[in-house]
């Protein structure tokens, strides 16, 4: 069930070395794995959010025209700061 904390199963070092698969289809699974080294938790095992979709440009591809010459517009404000 997604969406019930459950308590944090705390398995040692060796252990998870030795299970490592089975704990990371556990925290797959919404179950949170702390492993511990001689008692002392150390990390928590938790699945990784997905990553964003990449953006994608040109979606307004030839949706808008720019009918400006730049340069021609800007001139006298251009030799107004510069002389």
């Amino acid at each position: 069930m997604k969406g019930l904390r459950v308590a944090a199963m705390q398995v040692n070092l060796h252990d998870a070395k030795t299970h490592l698969s089975r704990y990371v289809a556990q925290a797959l699974e919404g179950e949170e794995v702390v492993i511990a080294k001689a008692g002392r938790p150390l990390v928590r095992l938790v699945p990784v959010a997905a990553a964003p979709e990449p953006r994608r440009g040109g979606f307004l591809e030839g949706g808008a025209v720019l009918g400006a010459d730049l340069k021609a517009d800007l001139a006298a404000a251009i030799d107004g700061l510069f002389g």
